[in-house]
């Protein structure tokens, strides 16, 4: 596989790797549109982020949409835009309600920048144009990160039009910020193919909570989701959104019970309209009783339920970023069952993971191959583990932001210099 920082020229900011840290702290404004706190992939990791950024010596305003649970933070500063709307939740995609907080996000921020002085914006997807903006206008430097592909949203042609539209703009952000963030390889190369001499640093995603299980009450949790200890739970977690597969899964199920009786699916995530609809459909084939859906679970709670099933499913069926799901799967030291695509195959592979076409035949069949070995599910299970605890954990993301923020101030302080000796001689 290609590594992406060897395309721009720039040594990949591999964990303890690069120069020592020659910061000394300062504030910065990290800026998003999407619900702050809320169990979603991309709320998860900017968690994450003003976390480490904060352990690490900064001081970080967030500033968000006024959508979400409050979360506290030691050394992160929160702030909410107004909700003249009452709006109560923001779904994934461009809608109008975002258009209208993120008008109140660039007004905010001004004030913002008027009260203090920023060394960095770090600015997430939609409001990556204000950052830049922004950072422009009070001399911090911008950093973007990019969660995601714009095509895995796409709904409708009116949708598929406001999508083209950003598009062109988060080219036009990739190209004029300090830095850009990727969360996956393919994101990563997505940017680089916009501004190939453009600094990309890939800060991969890690387990969406740092809590392992807890071994009673995970064992509590998978005698609930047994009708009878002979059950083989497969378990899925995600949004019921089209690009992760929801409707593969549910297609795919109705075979797998044919040859494997004894499978439960169990279901985390979707609203009560998408549950509803779900059962409907299952009713109608006679196999509802096969399937239980917990609608959300706390990411720190999730660690609980994912050691309680048997394997771990991963869909997806279109896009290019990766599952963050993937990586509370192979946190959980469960095997995982994955389409063969690009999005999942960026964390798994055949050593940690069963991984088969995107159709119903395909996916069905490999339910029923884990259902029926033990032995092999509890292979993958292992594999999995030893490689988020080589790889994706909290400390090494901590050293790669770190990395990334230590470049960038560092060709700050090397500008500043310049200028000064410009103008002293």
């Amino acid at each position: 596989m290609r590594d992406p920082h060897a395309l721009s020229g720039e040594a990949a900011p591999r964990g303890g790797d690069g120069p020592p840290s020659s910061r000394s702290g300062g504030r910065l404004l990290f800026m998003t549109s999407v619900p702050f706190f809320q169990w979603r992939g991309s709320s998860i990791r900017i968690a994450f982020n003003v976390q480490a950024l904060a352990e690490l010596g900064y001081e970080v305003d967030l500033l968000t949409i006024p959508v979400g649970e409050t979360r506290d933070i030691p050394g992160v500063r929160v702030h909410r835009v107004a909700n003249p709307l009452g709006v109560k939740n923001i779904p994934i995609g461009p809608s109008a309600h975002k258009l209208i907080f993120d008008l109140l996000i660039l007004l905010k921020a001004l004030r913002l920048i008027l009260r203090h002085r920023y060394k960095v914006v770090h600015a997430v997807e939609e409001v990556g144009i204000i950052g830049l903006l922004i950072g422009r206008l009070c001399g911090a430097r911008v950093i973007f990160e990019k969660h995601s592909d714009p095509a895995s949203h796409r709904k409708s042609p009116l949708v598929d039009m406001v999508l083209a539209l950003y598009r062109r703009v988060e080219s036009l952000v990739i190209r004029a910020a300090d830095v850009v963030i990727g969360t996956g390889e393919s994101l990563v190369e997505q940017a680089m193919t916009v501004a190939p001499r453009q600094r990309v640093h890939h800060i991969f995603d890690i387990p969406s909570s740092l809590e392992e299980a807890d071994r009673e009450r995970q064992g509590e949790i998978a005698t609930a989701m047994r009708r009878c200890p002979q059950e083989v739970v497969a378990l899925y977690v995600g949004s019921f959104a089209v690009y992760q597969g929801i409707d593969l899964m549910f297609a795919s199920l109705p075979l797998a019970l044919q040859s494997q009786p004894r499978l439960r699916l169990v279901v985390i995530g979707g609203s009560a309209e998408q549950i509803a609809e779900r059962q409907r459909w299952l009713t109608e084939r006679g196999i509802a009783d096969s399937v239980q859906f917990l609608g959300l679970v706390a990411p720190d709670r999730l660690p609980d339920y994912l050691g309680a099933a048997d394997f771990l499913l991963s869909p997806r069926v279109s896009g290019i970023n990766t599952p963050l799901k993937l990586l509370d799967y192979l946190k959980a030291g469960r095997a995982i069952l994955a389409t063969d695509n690009v999005a999942n195959r960026r964390i798994v592979d055949e050593e940690v993971a069963l991984l088969t076409e995107a159709q119903p035949q395909a996916f069905a069949a490999g339910m029923i191959e884990l259902a029926g070995c033990r032995r092999r599910r509890e292979a993958l299970g292992m594999r999995g583990r030893r490689l988020v605890d080589e790889k994706y954990n909290f400390a090494r993301f901590k050293r790669l932001l770190q990395n990334c923020y230590d470049k960038l101030l560092v060709s700050l302080a090397c500008c500043q210099e310049s200028l000064f000796g410009f103008f002293v001689v």
